[in-house]
């Protein structure tokens, strides 16, 4: 019975103890864990795009792998709505963070409250624009976007007038698969860039920015989209010019831009690996929780799938 009451009063204490440390912001209690697990958040962009869906699962597979209690926030591509999950991610006393920002110059000043709270943030397919993270996990979106100008170059024959529909503004995959293509396409002087404009990563959008920028270029006979959401709303727009007058390019190697590869519709598109990228991220994430040294820049190689190897990634 003594033993008991002592317990009672130990176990009384110690939440006496907690609930201090929480006024005062101290963490020595929990330690940002959740019934012994490392919690972790990722703060990602938006999951109405299939590309991020397989990113997020991707992480929570490594996540129950490592046993950490990961927790997904979606900013449905708003900043102003991940700036606030990257605070309420701070709050919870979450021990890393994962982010795929919005828009990486809008990221940082988010990402400097994180670090400044000593908490590792690791950013993952998009960069954080003049604010240093622990861990950048990304694909190599220049080279896809120099691969992509290489195979829509050839199946242009090396002559014609090209549209691109680019990412959301401020992201730094828009910036870097815009530059990687334009750098390339400028080595083939008989092809020209007759109109570029944002379609957010959206195929909804793309379908009507397509057709605007056709009626005013109906000579255009290609499109490089930079993302395959877009091109394959520029697939709908050009109905049955797609593949045949007009050949389109997408990035990202999803499962609806490889059966449109597949069909002949859309002429390639650069492979990524959404699903690594995310188990890398929890990974990077995990071992930093630890203090282990983690690599600064993780690059996932891409690949260019056409109709003649497009099996091999179905």
């Amino acid at each position: 019975m003594i033993n008991k009451h002592i317990k009672k009063i130990a176990t009384a204490a110690l939440a006496v103890a907690c609930t201090a440390g929480l006024m005062f912001g101290l963490s020595g209690c929990s330690q940002g864990s959740s019934g012994g697990k490392d919690k972790v958040t990722l703060l990602v962009s938006t999951l109405n795009n299939p590309f991020f869906v397989d990113l997020r699962d991707g992480a929570q597979e490594e996540a129950k792998k490592l046993g950490v209690d990961l927790q997904v926030s979606d900013a449905q591509n708003d900043s102003a709505t991940q700036q606030n999950q990257a605070q309420n991610a701070q709050s919870q006393g979450v021990r890393a963070v994962i982010i795929n920002p919005v828009d990486s110059d809008a990221a940082a000043p988010a990402v400097a409250t994180l670090r400044g709270s000593s908490i590792p943030v690791v950013s993952v397919d998009r960069s954080v624009t003049g604010e240093e993270v622990n861990a950048h996990i990304a694909s190599d979106n220049v080279a896809g976007g120099a691969q992509a100008a290489r195979k829509l170059a050839e199946g242009m024959g090396k002559k014609g007038k090209v549209i691109i529909l680019q990412g959301t503004p401020g992201a730094a995959s828009t910036r870097d698969r815009g530059k990687g293509f334009k750098d390339e396409i400028r080595k083939y002087p008989d092809i020209k860039v007759v109109a570029e404009q944002t379609a957010n990563f959206d195929r909804t959008e793309a379908l009507n920015v397509t057709s605007n920028l056709m009626q005013s270029n109906p000579d255009a006979t290609a499109v490089y989209a930079e993302n395959d959401e877009m091109a394959l709303g520029a697939i709908q727009a050009l109905g049955s010019k797609a593949g045949k007058d007009v050949q389109v390019f997408g990035f990202d190697g999803t499962a609806d831009g490889l059966k449109a590869v597949e069909s002949g519709t859309m002429l390639g598109t650069i492979a990524q690996q959404p699903k690594e990228l995310g188990r890398k991220a929890v990974r990077a994430a995990y071992d930093l929780i630890r203090n282990k040294k983690v690599e600064k820049i993780q690059s996932i190689a891409v690949k260019t799938v056409t109709k003649e190897n497009v099996a091999d990634f179905k």
